[in-house]
């Protein structure tokens, strides 16, 4: 795997955080976070940089990191099996998603976050991470 497994640990942790989230549910979003529950903690916002954060991270990554980032989720998902990894990766490269497109790919997935840990799993690499 050309991408460092520190790299898509990093990834996953900010999909997670953005996986979390849902539309906004507070009529009175002005309101005094104390007196409301808390209820923005969750919901997306114009502030709120973590899709930005992980749309940078992928952008930074050279083509065979994104391809390699792409192939674990196919890996993830079972389109293919571990065993047909370069398989995998050439079909991330093949696809016009391996230069910006990667972080619309990811976004766009549901559970990429899971799809991408079951993918270092499926490949038998075991990252430090906090359960889902």
């Amino acid at each position: 795997m050309d991408i460092a497994v520190d790299t898509v640990t990093e990834i996953i942790l900010r999909l997670r955080a953005i996986e979390v989230k849902e539309g906004p549910t507070d009529p009175d979003s002005g309101s005094n976070a104390i007196d409301d529950g808390a209820t923005d903690v969750l919901t997306s916002g114009t502030d709120d940089a973590t899709e930005e954060e992980v749309r940078a991270m992928i952008g930074a990554l050279n083509d065979d990191e994104r391809a390699d980032l792409l192939a674990l989720v196919y890996v993830g998902r079972g389109d293919m099996e571990a065993e047909e990894w370069r398989d995998a990766v050439r079909f991330a490269r093949e696809r016009e998603s391996v230069g910006e497109g990667a972080a619309r790919e990811l976004l766009g997935t549901p559970n990429a976050a899971d799809l991408l840990s079951e993918g270092l799993a499926n490949l038998g690499i075991t990252p430090d991470l906090p359960q889902a």
